[in-house]
């Protein structure tokens, strides 16, 4: 893949997770400042490399899970912390919980609001859930095998999170058909890793594949981040 080729990609994954519809080569072209003809003929290169799928004839085109890989890989391979004050006031939450439990429910209740996806959490063996209204109001979710599939994946979140609990990386990010369990959901689970005294804990979101990356990992780590300084002290 070229370096515009990239650039292209990470600007159509960023583009269809804010306005939920195919991306056209118009658009491309004026961010690019390039004609229009240049940026179809860099889609049809990512296409064939399979980043890229066209969901129905004269449609723009949408991420596939391997696009989405490549994107998210080069945000952590990039990775810069998170500076937002959206960041501060979910860490003043955890701070202010005043017990393990709480700090847990507060953090996984705010990455749903701050995310609009479904937060999750475990701790000491509990299951915390918030937000599935929320995850359900993405259209992704309306009905058919993906409401079914992200159905179950929520009901085998402990599975899921058993998958994880040797992974070395603080955030692990499973995109739509790598997930362990519910792979027709077209969903994205990423999960912080908190280490304790008493063992691993975990917190992090499951929502759309299309998805603001940028934004949800750096939230998840840093949230994961906090919740482990505050439970170690």
């Amino acid at each position: 893949m070229t370096n515009r080729q990239a650039q292209i990609l990470s600007a159509i994954v960023e583009q269809y997770a804010e306005v939920a519809a195919p991306v056209g080569s118009s658009l491309m072209a004026k961010l690019f400042g390039v004609s229009s003809a240049t940026i179809r003929a860099e889609m049809v290169e990512l296409e064939r490399l399979d980043f890229i799928t066209q969901p129905h004839t004269s449609a723009g085109r949408i991420p596939t899970d391997k696009g989405y890989r490549f994107y998210v890989n080069t945000l952590q391979d990039k990775h810069q912390p998170e500076t937002s004050r959206m960041a501060y006031a979910i860490e003043r939450q955890i701070q202010d919980a005043g017990e393990a439990e709480q700090a847990i429910k507060n953090a996984v209740q705010a990455l749903s609001l701050s995310t609009k996806n479904l937060g999750i959490g475990i701790w000491n063996d509990r299951t915390y859930q918030y937000g599935m209204s929320s995850l359900f109001q993405h259209p992704e979710f309306y009905g058919g095998p993906q409401a079914f599939g992200i159905a179950q994946l929520i009901e085998q979140l402990p599975e899921l999170l058993n998958q994880i609990y040797h992974d070395k990386n603080r955030v692990t990010v499973y995109i739509g058909q790598e997930n362990p369990i519910g792979k027709s959901a077209g969903a994205s689970s990423i999960i912080g890793r908190i280490k304790t005294p008493y063992g691993q804990s975990f917190v992090g979101v499951i929502g759309p594949t299309r998805q603001n990356y940028k934004q949800v990992v750096g939230l998840v780590d840093y949230v994961s981040n906090s919740l482990e300084r505050t439970l170690n002290e």
